[in-house]
């Protein structure tokens, strides 16, 4: 069996497919791991949406900022955005089910035995991992239950910008969401920064990849990310970066955990300006 972790597919359900024939992937004998933002803004968010969710025990899947919205938008609770591509779901047949299933994913996988954390955007840096559990734990069983609605309506939002384990109520679950899907750069006393979304470099000098800023414990895993598509192609010993542009007009990348060298890369068709 062969463990595939995949970038951010945004709705490229064509590009996924392709890139799956490339690493022969065989659905009865290997497992997907997706980073999150599965849709939206690509084509075909709904056919991404029914074939990861067809894979049963043989894909694992976090959640991204993205899916996260798209279920703000198919509760009503956000208006849809000029770019967003949720029109197909809304009017499935099986939408119910499906927003069940998103519902259903974790903010964060982790594989003890090897290693590896799959997540969206990152961990916390002050964060042990055991911690990050326990928070991502808290938020996914809100998701889950019938606080739901109310949780998303509270959901958007970069404040607070600093953990205090004494946040209660919607900023501390904001705060967990935040960190989990849309984290890039934080100061050096942590504070989320939500604004700067370049590349390492292009940021005020008081901002640091929040990577940079992991505790020992973290160190001890290798993080399997996406999100953040100017941050380029980082693999080393503690972090994998698997958002390597596709929607716009980058690559679909794929990446065996056993063999950590062996990258598979699918030049994708979509052209849209991610700064705009």
């Amino acid at each position: 069996m062969t463990t595939y972790a995949i970038g951010d597919i945004q709705g490229c359900y064509k590009e996924l497919r392709q890139l799956l024939k490339l690493i022969h992937f065989s659905s009865d004998k290997d497992q997907l791991w997706f980073v999150g933002d599965l849709v939206n803004r690509g084509p075909d968010s709904l056919s991404v949406l029914r074939f990861i969710k067809d894979l049963g025990d043989n894909a694992i899947s976090v959640l991204g900022n993205h899916d996260l919205h798209m279920l703000g938008v198919l509760h009503g609770i956000e208006k849809p955005r000029k770019k967003d591509t949720f029109d197909e779901i809304m009017l499935a047949k099986d939408r119910d089910a499906i927003i069940e299933w998103v519902c259903s994913r974790p903010l964060m996988h982790i594989d003890k035995q090897n290693k590896h954390i799959l997540v969206h955007a990152g961990i916390y840096p002050a964060w042990s991992v055991e911690e990050a559990q326990l928070y991502a734990k808290e938020m996914e069983s809100v998701l889950q239950s019938d606080k739901c609605i109310e949780f998303i309506k509270n959901m958007y939002g970069s404040k607070p910008k600093r953990w205090s384990a004494s946040l209660t109520g919607w900023d501390r679950l904001r705060f967990i969401t935040n960190s989990f899907t849309r984290m890039r750069f934080c100061t050096e006393d942590l504070q989320l920064d939500m604004k700067h979304t370049g590349s390492p470099g292009t940021q005020p000098n008081e901002l640091i990849p929040w990577y940079l800023l992991r505790n020992n414990e973290l160190r001890q895993y290798r993080i399997l990310m996406g999100h953040w598509s100017t941050l380029g192609n980082v693999n080393d010993p503690q972090l994998v970066t698997l958002d390597t542009g596709c929607l716009w007009g980058g690559k679909l990348t794929a990446y065996s955990l056993e063999s950590p060298s062996n990258y598979t890369s699918l030049q994708c068709s979509m052209t849209q300006n991610p700064n705009v």
